[in-house]
């Protein structure tokens, strides 16, 4: 069996949770406040034993002249990182979903119902009177297939690349 897909099958309600979290942040975004990087670029940052040589820091100087394009910096540079996650968790989530719904009809029904659903075996059972035998072939039976299309995606995948 495949440890990927059931992998996948077992963190698919924290993937959906962590899909939503990372929306509303992105949704919300609002970024670092002015006195958030101010104080980051004013903590004092030891490189070796230094000499003063004068009576005055420039220190708060350099502050007010770069703290504005580093804070539109890093709230840019932020912002891009939380999108390209939530990206990659949506991708990653639209194809297991499509994988699901690509196996066999009814296969494809029990599968959804348990993963997607979250809904327990029993229940499974009464929803399509079939026995916990069948529920526990037919879920065996579609990770070996799922498997497959994961090989497949991998396999289309690095030869796009490579060629």
């Amino acid at each position: 069996m495949s440890t990927r897909v059931e992998k996948l099958i077992s963190e698919y309600p924290q993937m959906v949770s962590q899909k939503k979290c990372l929306a509303y942040q992105v949704a919300h975004f609002r970024g670092l406040s002015p006195e958030d990087v101010i104080t980051s670029m004013y903590t004092a940052h030891h490189e070796g034993e230094r000499v003063q040589t004068s009576g005055t820091s420039d220190k708060t100087a350099q502050i007010a002249l770069n703290y504005e394009s580093r804070m539109e910096r890093l709230n840019r540079e932020w912002y891009e990182h939380l999108e390209k996650q939530l990206l990659e968790l949506t991708d990653e989530l639209n194809f297991f979903e499509g994988a699901l719904r690509a196996l066999p009809v009814e296969m494809a029904d029990v599968m959804w119902d348990l993963v997607v659903e979250q809904m327990k075996w029993d229940a499974v059972e009464q929803k399509y009177c079939i026995s916990h035998t069948t529920v526990y072939r037919m879920r065996k039976k579609a990770i070996v297939l799922l498997d497959k299309i994961y090989k497949q995606h991998d396999t289309a995948a690095a030869s796009y690349l490579l060629g």
